[in-house]
C-alpha cells in the first residue's frame, strides 16, 4: 500500500482560492516539525504549485527509484541551535520534512499546467501511488480551490487507501479549512464545510487567515480585513475554531529572501509582545545562508499562533482515535 508509512493524513482545503492555503499548510507544516514529528508536504495544486517556493526548494528534483517518486527533503530530524541572546526559546529536537509537487516535475517554474480534467485526476492518483514516502506521524495534502475533479479524484483515492485493512485505524484524520474574514469569502467556503458533510470528511477545524495587518515599522496590528467572520462561520457549523492569523510582512520576507524575522520593541499581537530583539537585526538580514527555514521561523511572531494551533488539531486527532 503507498500510504502504508504514514500515520495520519490531514486535507488543507477552502472553497475560495487566494485565502493563504499553502502558506497555512507550510506553517503547520513547519509547526509539526518543531514540535518534533515527522512530516510531509502533498501538494496537488496542479495548476499553481507553490509548495516549493514556500519551502525553499524550487530547484531542487525528485528522484525515482523503484516502485515511484522519491519526495524532496526539507530537512532532516536534527537538534536546531540555541536561540539568540535575548530570546525565549532554546535549542529543540525537530522531525523530519519532506514534499512532493508537480512543481519539482516543470521544466521551468514559470511553464504553464493546461490539463483537461481526466489528467488532473491521473496526476492526483499517481501522487497518491507513486510517492515513496518515508515512515510519517502526518501527512498534509495543500488542495485546490474549490470541489471539483481534483478534490473528487483525491477522495475517492484516499478512501479507498485509507479503508483497507493494513490502513492505521482513522489514518484520513480529516481537514483544516481555510478562509478569510470578508462575507465573500466566507459563502464560497461554506460550501467546503457541506462539502466535508457529504464526503465524511472530519473537520478538524477553521483557520481564518489575513486578519489583521502587523505594520513593521510600528507596534500595531490593524484588522485591514475586519476579523470574526471565521469564528462566526465555525460556530454555525459546530467545528472548532483554530485560530486567526494576520498578515506579516516579517513572514513574507522570510519566505521571499530568507531572512531571519524581527520586530520593533512593543509589537503586540494577539496579546504577546514579539519585539524588542533589535540587537538580532543585523544577524537577521545578513549571514543567513546555511541557516534552517524551520529554525529562522521560530523568532516569526505567527509561529506561537500555529503552535497552539497545531496542538488543538493533534488533540482532535488523538480524541478520534
Amino acid at each position: 500500500m503507498p500510504l502504508e508509512n504514514i500515520q495520519k493524513i490531514v486535507l488543507v482545503l477552502s472553497g475560495k482560492g487566494g485565502v493563504g492555503k499553502s502558506s497555512i499548510t507550510t506553517q503547520l507544516a513547519l509547526t509539526l516539525s518543531l514540535q518534533g514529528h515527522s512530516v510531509g508536504v502533498l501538494d496537488i495544486d496542479l495548476t499553481g504549485p507553490s509548495i516549493p517556493r514556500f519551502f525553499g526548494i524550487e530547484r531542487s528534483k525528485v528522484r525515482q527509484a523503484v516502485g515511484g517518486f522519491v519526495p524532496v527533503t526539507v530537512h532532516d530530524a536534527q537538534a536546531l541551535p540555541s536561540r539568540p541572546a535575548g530570546a525565549t526559546t532554546t535549542g529543540q529536537q525537530i522531525g523530519p520534512l519532506s514534499c512532493m509537487s508537480l512543481g519539482f516535475l516543470l521544466a521551468s517554474r514559470s511553464d504553464a499546467v493546461i490539463w483537461r480534467g481526466p489528467k488532473k485526476t491521473a496526476m492526483v492518483r499517481q501522487f497518491l501511488t507513486d510517492v515513496i514516502w518515508p515512515t510519517l506521524d502526518y501527512l498534509l495534502i495543500d488542495t485546490p480551490p474549490g470541489t471539483s475533479d481534483e478534490h473528487i479524484s483525491l477522495l475517492e483515492n484516499l478512501l479507498k487507501q485509507t479503508t483497507s485493512p493494513d490502513s492505521p485505524p482513522n489514518q484520513l484524520a480529516g481537514a483544516v479549512v481555510v478562509t478569510t474574514p470578508q462575507a465573500i469569502s466566507i459563502s464560497d467556503v461554506k460550501k467546503e464545510l457541506n462539502f466535508c458533510k457529504k464526503t465524511g470528511i472530519k473537520v478538524l477545524g477553521v483557520v481564518e487567515n489575513m486578519a489583521g495587518f502587523v505594520c513593521p515599522n510600528c507596534s500595531e496590528c490593524t484588522n485591514v480585513f475586519s476579523k470574526g467572520g471565521g469564528h462566526a462561520m465555525a460556530i454555525e457549523f459546530g467545528v472548532p475554531f483554530l485560530g486567526s492569523v494576520p498578515i506579516d510582512p516579517a513572514f513574507v520576507q522570510l519566505i521571499e529572501e530568507g531572512t531571519r524575522p524581527v520586530y520593533p520593541k512593543g509589537t503586540v499581537i494577539s496579546g504577546r509582545d514579539v519585539g524588542g530583539h533589535e540587537e538580532m537585526t543585523d544577524g537577521a538580514t545578513s549571514g543567513t545562508t546555511g541557516e534552517l527555514l524551520v529554525d529562522k521561523y521560530r523568532d516569526c511572531s505567527l509561529y506561537p499562533l500555529f503552535d497552539a494551533m497545531i496542538s488543538e488539531v493533534v488533540e482532535g486527532i488523538q480524541g478520534r482515535d
